[in-house]
């Protein structure tokens, strides 16, 4: 997906000629795997560090594209957001102080894209999901300027046929209809890659190793449970993500079809070849590229091809761990890239988590040979979906039938075979001591990065609003994280690290009430009586069958009811169309506190619905606003 000369494919003569291209960079692929011109021996590792860039209120802000500008001297490129932004580190051959080394460019780069940040006023945090984004950060004019950006959007927005819906229940529960794939580009990750031989054996023993090796690899390394303010899973990131990119559309048959990000549904036996085939077979191709190279023209020329085609299809369909073909140092090679690990809580974090796998991927299989044969696929995938909602309270289905706490399976079974595993490719022993006695330590005391965010936003749960304390997280993690040391020794946020309750009121969003209580139209006024009297309110909306907002019914409106009689003269109850306020003033979630204040003011209104699509997703009141006004009030009176 790096290639930005891309445009979306339709049904049309062009997107034939694209597929047929794709066919054959795959004959391609497959002529050099028999012909044994991939490059085999030597393993290397790569990654892809991701961060979020957010302003003195620690809310995304779009200073992707003026970072890009200023980091000349490191290899950055721009993500699907104008806040999102990603740092690539070089390849390392896996051996000897590999690790350290990739600590240390991360860190420096990290350093250089801090100060350049702080230039523009902006600053760069690691997280898998930011705390502080609310839905209005994710339209359209907030996509980065990339023709390939567009034309994915319309490209999944074509095969859905309508609105992106996700629903996602955790201690909380998330339901949301959004109109653009910028939902992806609420997550962050730090992808590592490893170097695979590709003959048959090596390929399907690499590749099935780290299938099975995802759900205790990503629960000793949660760190998104919170998205919009909701508590959802300890890896929320897998749910938001599979859903963002489900190009399926429901369907009243039985027919079976597959999301484009997936995690496979068996133990591979042909090499990245059934892989390549079984996504070509299942997903459309989306996007489609000028070609120009013949890669048959290019082998008999003695150059590797580039197999742009196939390398752009590979790159719609998002395997969580994705196999890629590359050419590196004028050789072509084969890599499995783990796209499960979120970004942050720091690098040391991120790096003991790629040592952790890696040293799984190198060791595993010599523990456990044909594991395969003593574990169902379906096992490993139910890990996964496990691990992402508990992290390390998961239970798993092990090999041979074995029930395992998370922590149990990584401390006493898999963290001596991860040694074991760096230790047979050379990596020095105080690299292995420090990444993977982070791991231990991390899971022996439950301190990933989602536990920290869950206790510091219960221990702020009485200090300032909701809006705070999610800035107060951003900002305690970008502190911590700033210092380079792990998750498990941080002090939990505090809520003076917001920066203060201004910038925290700008906008309705950031303080409406969205725990509403509402009726239907046709509903007696009896219900809407019992509901201002049970929850002390003074506001009811009136919503249709359709969830629309269509009225309002205020407590002086109930009051003069009251007066009145509740009942028709022929004894009958009165619905609530026929006394509710029809023309009902009401704002968006963007609307400004000011200008809120105004509408209220000019229309002689205490209330005013928040109003999204038509539909009612918060309420703000003459009591948020003198909720708004009193630390104004006491700042003054101390100044």
């Amino acid at each position: 997906m790096g290639e930005q000369n891309v445009t979306e494919s339709r049904e049309t003569a062009e997107l034939r000629a694209f597929v047929r291209h794709v066919l054959r960079d795959l004959r391609a692929l497959e002529h050099m795997l028999k012909s044994g011109v991939i490059e085999s021996g030597i393993t290397r590792i790569g990654a892809e560090q991701e961060f979020f860039l957010v302003d003195s209120a620690w809310r995304p802000t779009p200073a992707a594209p003026e970072v890009l500008k200023r980091m000349t001297g490191r290899s950055v490129t721009p993500e699907l957001a104008r806040f999102n932004i990603e740092l690539n580190a070089p390849p390392y051959d896996l051996g000897g102080d590999c690790l350290s080394e990739l600590e240390r460019h991360l860190v420096e780069g990290a350093a250089e894209m801090r100060v350049v940040a702080r230039e523009l006023g902006a600053e760069i945090c690691m997280t898998g999901i930011l705390p502080t984004l609310v839905i209005s950060d994710l339209s359209t004019s907030n996509m980065a300027d990339s023709p390939r950006y567009r034309a994915f959007d319309e490209a999944l927005r074509r095969l859905r046929g309508g609105a992106y819906e996700f629903r996602i229940k955790g201690t909380d529960e998330l339901s949301l209809r959004h109109d653009s794939v910028m939902v992806e580009a609420c997550n962050t990750s730090f992808q590592v890659h490893i170097q695979i031989d590709p003959d048959l054996r090596s390929f399907n023993d690499a590749y099935n190793t780290a299938q099975l090796i995802s759900a205790p690899v990503i629960a000793a390394a949660t760190n998104s449970p919170i998205l919009f303010g909701r508590r959802l899973w300890r890896e929320t990131r897998l749910a938001l993500f599979q859903q963002s990119m489900d190009t399926r559309q429901a369907s009243q048959h039985q027919r079976e079809t597959s999301p484009r990000v997936n995690f496979g549904d068996r133990w591979i036996t042909g090499g990245i070849l059934e892989i390549l085939k079984e996504d070509i077979s299942r997903f459309r191709v989306l996007l489609g590229m000028p070609i120009s190279e013949n890669p048959f023209d290019a082998l008999e020329a003695g150059r590797p091809p580039k197999l742009d085609a196939l390398r752009l299809h590979n790159g719609t369909v998002y395997r969580w761990n994705r196999p890629c073909y590359g050419v590196g140092g004028g050789k072509p090679h084969l890599r499995i890239e783990n796209r499960l690990l979120p970004a942050g809580p720091s690098i040391i974090d991120e790096i003991a988590n790629a040592a952790f796998w890696l040293g799984l991927m190198v060791g595993f299989r010599s523990v456990c040979p044909g594991f395969e044969d003593r574990m169902e696929f379906d096992d490993a995938r139910g890990n996964l979906v496990l691990a992402a909602r508990h992290g390390l309270a998961a239970q798993f289905h092990w090999l041979d039938g074995l029930q395992l706490p998370a922590q149990e399976l990584i401390l006493d079974h898999l963290l001596p075979v991860a040694e074991a595993g760096l230790a047979s490719r050379g990596i020095v022993e105080a690299d292995r001591r420090r990444y993977l006695g982070v791991i231990e330590q991390r899971v022996g005391s439950g301190l990933t990065g989602s536990q920290w965010i869950l206790s510091s936003l219960a221990s702020m749960r009485h200090h300032g609003s909701r809006t705070e304390r999610l800035a107060a997280l951003t900002a305690g993690m970008t502190a911590r994280q700033e210092k380079n040391e792990p998750v498990h020794t941080w002090s939990l946020a505090d809520i003076d690290e917001s920066g203060g309750w201004k910038q925290h009121y700008q906008r309705v969003e950031q303080y409406m009430t969205t725990d509403l209580f509402t009726v239907n139209q046709d509903e007696a006024v009896d219900l809407v009586a019992c509901l201002m009297d049970w929850r002390h309110i003074r506001h009811v909306p009136v919503e249709d069958d359709r969830g629309c907002l269509v009225g309002l019914v205020s407590h002086r409106l109930v009051l003069r009811l009251v007066a009145n009689g509740w009942s028709r003269d022929d004894g009958t109850p009165v619905p609530v169309r026929e006394i509710m306020q029809k023309n009902v003033v009401t704002v968006s979630p963007e609307t400004t506190t000011i200008d809120a204040i105004e509408l209220m003011k000019e229309h002689r209104v205490s209330c005013l619905p928040v109003l999204k699509d038509e539909h009612l997703v918060g309420m703000v009141t003459e009591t948020d606003f003198v909720r708004i006004a009193a630390p104004l009030l006491e700042q003054a009176l101390r100044d």
